[in-house]
């Protein structure tokens, strides 16, 4: 599975309030060293904290309660802290409620996840096009316990709209459960299936709404190696009141001669609205490029499904979507910034395939499919835009300019069987509101299904795009808001985000917490890395495995502009970055702990050379590489920020979070980078280690632990910053 976070979890905004005073409590317990040494291709390399990774050991759960507990105790003893929280519910509440819209239908009828100001979790409801009448359908707050909370990881109407397929996972673990609710009684039927495998693809009902295809993982016995868990998961067709456990297996490995895979692989099926075909789809673990497979839709339940390979690894297919009886393909083959071609699913042939839209200065992102027309969502710029392409052959793309006020534009919610799309349309200094687009009249109009939020636009802060020189001459891209009229002094306080992986951009956003911030002077700086996507395939490839070291020395080139130009000084300078974003901010402090006051590392990867033992860690060898192979070992050791740190080096202070139940990045991980910068730096700064009990990678955790954590880290980098109000 992909490291990413909150699309992005952890990605942050910055904040401000006046931190002075008070002392912590007494210094965090001391971890045990029991140094582990291993041969890598004549590189010995020794971990002093190997036993951390049996984390059930009493002792480390001990440890880690200890670390868990003076971090919170410190946190809590910031005088402004608890101002600062204030302050984010303030800003975050700003708004009646925040809505997303996962289903149109052909009607005007909508099925949506909506959260009032109030509330902890995202319901799901359904909206009547007639009456207007909203309906909860889902309440996950009365689902889970007063201890352990439960989120919804998906919800998917069936075709008569009578049945909800709906996963919940607890306390943030992505351990999905599926149940089906029955609309027309408000009661779920007996249909529950455990070990959900929906992180790719959700499950998706037939036509008849009697019965959906679903992956699921294998159950393993107890004792089986973490890096079992995500092997052989398999595609099945569930038909409602049978028993699960009698499903037939309809795509998975040594199934079918025509549609081979391997163990890592991840099956899954599709099914388009409208279409005579389902879609074999397999994902290479966190490989970007993608095998698809086509078969008619009635032959699923024929026990002999006839496979037909649409295309493979080599042709560089990244995503799809489908119309009728054609499947759409974004290639990056011999196009570094993405085509669209089209195929028929009857009889597929990649190499024959009709040029649809063909690489471009645009960056192609996203392509969905609508009952008229394709719609593109592209990054140019660094900005959104939309794109639509009718259906019929050589088309010319019709742009969808962005509303007056919004820089971004960006497609959602198009469903095949309906006309237009909405569009989700936001800027760094403004909240998304979602548009709807008529094709007719080629306008947009705001559907005001999300409300406007008093803190949604409020004036005074002002984006600036620039362009920074790294360590070999490459320019990168920087985002920075900050208040208008900026003094560039030195004086300001900054967080600089980072991620730069999986080819994953980070594009125009605004939240209101953000605010607490920037109406203090603040800077706020996004640092579009080497490894991201914001570039296309040579700017994901020119940040992974042998090549990572750009990341973060674009991310320390990025920091050291905003010094000399005078936004910040090293006093004043923290920088932030989550889950395969913990690379560039373990690996920037390593490099370079005097261009810091502080770092925030959210749930990071930062043991780079144990990460392949882990459960996730097998899928995620396409993008980081495995020690098993020597240069593989060379480009894990460069980017594993736990093997780069000294002894004696006045480190800056760090605060690195971690959930207990993360299935993504396991908890050791900044387990042992705690412990190791806690033993090795002489600043006398303090390094911070805190756990959430009630949480994984961020993915399912609640308003109320978002805005707590927000408190925690804002009220953290301001105490080391020593910023006033």
């Amino acid at each position: 599975m992909k490291l990413r976070t909150f699309c992005r979890l952890v990605l942050i905004c910055a904040a401000s309030m006046a931190i002075a005073g008070d002392a912590p409590p007494a210094g965090p317990p001391k971890a045990e060293v029991r140094p582990v040494t291993e041969d890598y291709f004549g590189t010995r390399i020794t971990d002093p904290y190997r036993y951390f990774e049996n984390i059930s050991d009493p002792q480390v759960q001990s440890w880690i309660k200890a670390q868990a507990d003076y971090t919170h105790r410190t946190l809590q003893s910031l005088p402004g802290r608890e101002r600062l929280l204030r302050r984010i519910v303030e800003l975050d509440e700003g708004a009646p409620y925040n809505i997303w819209i996962t289903r149109r239908w052909p009607n005007g009828d909508l099925h949506y996840l909506k959260r009032l100001a109030t509330e902890n979790l995202d319901k799901f409801y359904f909206r009547d096009a007639r009456t207007s009448a909203e309906r909860l359908l889902i309440d996950p707050e009365r689902l889970g316990t007063p201890e352990t909370h439960v989120s919804l990881t998906f919800t998917v109407p069936s075709p008569d709209k009578r049945y909800v397929a709906y996963g919940l996972a607890a306390a943030g673990s992505e351990l999905t459960t599926l149940h089906v609710l029955d609309t027309t009684t408000g009661r779920d039927t007996a249909d529950v299936i455990d070990r959900m495998e929906a992180e790719y693809v959700p499950p998706a009902w037939l036509p008849d709404s009697a019965a959906f295809v679903y992956s699921r993982r294998r159950k393993l016995p107890p004792g089986a190696p973490p890096t079992e868990i995500y092997k052989q998961s398999r595609a099945f067709l569930h038909r409602l009141g049978t028993d699960p456990e009698h499903d037939p297996v309809l795509f998975a490995m040594g199934l079918s001669p025509a549609a081979p895979m391997a163990d890592v692989d991840f099956p899954a099926l599709v099914v388009a609205a409208g279409s005579r075909f389902a879609v074999g789809q397999i994902k290479h673990g966190d490989a970007r490029e993608l095998t698809l497979y086509a078969a008619p839709l009635d032959s699923l339940a024929s026990g002999d499904i006839p496979w037909k390979k649409v295309c493979d690894v080599d042709n560089e297919v990244h995503d799809y979507t489908v119309h009728g009886d054609d499947i759409y393909l974004v290639t990056a083959d011999g196009a570094p910034h993405y085509k669209v071609v089209r195929t028929p699913l009857g009889d597929p042939r990649f190499a024959a395939a009709e040029m649809v839209l063909p690489n471009g200065a645009g960056i192609v992102e996203s392509l969905d499919a609508g009952r008229d027309a394709l719609y593109v969502g592209r990054l140019e710029a660094g900005l959104n835009t939309a794109v639509r392409i009718a259906y019929a052959s050589a088309a010319t793309p019709q742009p969808i300019a962005a509303p007056a006020g919004m820089s971004s534009a960006s497609p959602m919610c198009v469903s095949p069987d309906v006309d237009g799309a909405f569009v989700a349309a936001q800027s760094w200094t403004r909240a998304f509101r979602i548009y709807a687009f008529d094709p007719a009249s080629g306008a947009l109009s705001d559907t005001r299904l999300r409300p406007e939020g008093k803190f949604d636009a409020v004036g005074g802060y002002e984006a600036e795009e620039v362009q920074v020189r790294s360590h070999d001459g490459v320019l990168v891209p920087l985002s920075i808001l900050h208040t208008s009229g900026l003094r560039l002094d030195g004086s300001h306080p900054a967080l600089v985000d980072g991620y730069g992986s999986y080819g994953m951009t980070m594009t125009p956003h605004f939240r209101p917490t953000s605010l607490a911030w920037l109406e203090r002077g603040g800077v706020l700086a996004f640092a579009h890395v080497r490894g991201g996507g914001e570039f296309g395939k040579d700017w994901h490839e020119s940040g992974r495995k042998a090549t990572k070291p750009n990341t973060w020395k674009d991310f320390i080139a990025c920091c050291e502009y905003l010094v000399k130009k005078g936004y910040t000084s090293p006093a004043r300078l923290a920088g932030q970055g989550g889950s395969a974003g913990g690379i560039l901010i373990g690996r920037s402090i390593t490099d370079r702990p005097d261009l810091f006051a502080a770092a925030i590392i959210n749930v990071g990867c930062l043991d780079m050379l144990r990460f392949e033992t882990t459960t996730n860690g097998v899928p995620n060898i396409p993008e980081f590489g495995s020690t098993r192979t020597k240069e593989g070992f060379e480009g894990l050791y460069a980017m594993s920020s736990l093997h780069h740190v000294t002894d004696g080096v006045a480190y800056p202070a760090v605060l690195l979070t971690a959930g207990i139940n993360d299935p993504r990045v396991e908890p050791w991980e900044s387990a042992k980078m705690a412990a190791r910068l806690q033993a090795a730096t002489s600043s006398g700064k303090p390094v911070l280690l805190r756990i959430d009990y009630d949480a994984g990678h961020g993915i399912g955790s609640t308003k109320r632990q978002h805005q707590e954590q927000l408190a925690d880290e804002w009220a953290f980098l301001l105490w080391q910053m020593h910023a006033g109000e």
